[in-house]
């Protein structure tokens, strides 16, 4: 494959698969910010692996699979382990936000524990087989099984207290 073909697919890739795959890293995250660089760390590492990746036919997997990784690297970066306070921030809290970026799912997703999102996320909203996201999150079929129905209870149960 000549490299303008390549940058040319790998370009037509990005552009149909950008919106939908910010959305997953947010749902991963958390933060919108830190949802754009997981996308952009995924983006750049596809694309160094991209002839072979393309050949297999699995991009948006790998795509997947490096943000997930990226995001577990990223949190157990010493500065991400911030601790609650009962003081007061000295900044003012942020102007409303968008619709998208206030969603009622996406913030009763944020006050589950970690994994449990990360299972919730692949599961139910990309829809992968409970083999898939064993293999996506390098854990046990058994653990994704039990992490999806207390993530399931806990969200039905925020969930309903909002209506």
């Amino acid at each position: 494959m000549r490299r303008a073909d390549r940058d040319a697919a790998f370009s037509e890739f990005v552009a149909a698969r950008q919106r939908h795959l910010r959305r997953v890293a947010y749902a991963l995250c958390g933060d919108w910010h830190r949802a754009d660089d997981l996308l952009q760390t995924a983006f750049t590492k596809l694309y160094v692996a991209w002839p072979r990746i393309r050949h297999e036919g699995g991009e948006e997997a790998y795509c997947r699979q490096i943000m997930v990784r990226a995001n577990i690297d990223e949190s157990r970066r010493p500065w991400r382990r911030e601790r609650p306070s009962d003081a007061l921030p000295e900044v003012a809290a942020a102007a409303p936000t968008a619709v998208e970026e206030r969603s009622a799912l996406f913030a009763a997703l944020q006050d589950l524990p970690e994994q449990q999102r990360k299972v919730v996320v692949l599961r139910h909203w990309l829809g992968l087989s409970v083999r898939e996201t064993a293999h996506e999150l390098g854990i046990t079929e058994g653990t994704v099984k039990s992490h999806s129905s207390r993530g399931l209870a806990a969200l039905e149960s925020v969930l309903a207290r909002q209506r």
